[in-house]
């Protein structure tokens, strides 16, 4: 994108006034939010708050019941499916691949958005498929069958292919799931690194409220398919919040290393104030 498109002025993905749910269930009502360029933004909030239905919903993945989502300024409904996958990737929860598929070409897929007339990889998609997959280190299982890899390796080789896609919005729904805690760290510092070095706009949905206060700059909680708080982790990231949202009573303090704050749950609401271990 250069800077005499037009879209530049635009946020990178917009909703306006969405309702969003499923065939009669509404999750989501007259939701308004913007995402800015270059911003890393995590939805969090508890077990069927609506976080990756608002997600899905920006994605593309699930249609509006009202209003519209803007991709660069343009209704994302109306854009071609190709178009979209030329500007945003998605890392889903849930995802599957064809049996006997290898990393390899599973993660080529992530090219097929930019292959030309001939539908034929080029030497520069050979090169970004080979970067994604460095980037997740998967280069000694490039030639295993995916559905032979275990949960980390198999959640590492979709991120591979959303990589693969190179474009300048990146959707996550939950994306450390089944990885370790090491995993994790290297997941979104990698996350983190092309959000800075590349401008890279994260928009992803965590359920470790510390990875998100340290890894997003903007936190919005969800809670009934609402927003209820939204803005820097500082400030989103309270005691009052995870009592609100969460029913637990916390500690918030500040990482000794990041500075980023940090909860640390005692009870859940409905238990007391008891220090039972």
């Amino acid at each position: 994108m250069t800077d005499t498109d037009p879209t530049i002025n635009h946020p990178s993905i917009r909703a306006d006034r969405v309702s969003a749910g499923y065939r009669g269930h509404e999750v989501s009502r007259r939701l308004s939010l913007s995402i800015e360029r270059g911003s890393r933004t995590a939805l969090v909030g508890p077990n069927g708050s609506g976080k990756s239905t608002i997600l899905k919903t920006l994605a593309r993945l699930i249609k509006p019941l009202s209003g519209a989502v803007y991709l660069n300024g343009e209704d994302i409904g109306r854009l071609p499916t190709r178009e979209v996958a030329r500007r945003m990737a998605i890392l889903p929860q849930v995802h599957e691949a064809p049996p006997e598929l290898t990393v390899l070409e599973l993660v080529s897929q992530g090219r097929f958005p930019h292959v030309g007339a001939l539908k034929m990889l080029r030497h520069t998609d050979d090169e970004a498929v080979q970067e994604a997959i460095r980037l997740t280190r998967l280069e000694d299982l490039m030639d295993r069958p995916v559905d032979t890899l275990s949960g980390g390796e198999h959640q590492r080789a979709w991120m591979a292919l959303a990589l693969a896609q190179q474009t300048d919005l990146l959707l996550l729904d939950e994306p450390t799931t089944f990885l370790d805690v090491g995993h994790q760290l290297d997941l979104l510092r990698l996350v983190s690194r092309l959000n800075k070095d590349q401008g890279v706009t994260v928009v992803m949905v965590l359920h470790d409220l510390n990875h998100a206060a340290r890894f997003a700059d903007r936190m919005i909680a969800v809670l009934d398919g609402e927003v209820v708080a939204d803005g820097p982790p500082t400030e989103v990231l309270t005691p009052g919040l995870l009592r609100e949202c969460f029913g637990v009573e916390a500690s918030v303090i500040r990482d000794p290393r990041t500075g980023a704050p940090m909860c640390i749950p005692h009870t859940t609401i409905s238990s007391g104030n008891d220090d039972q271990r």
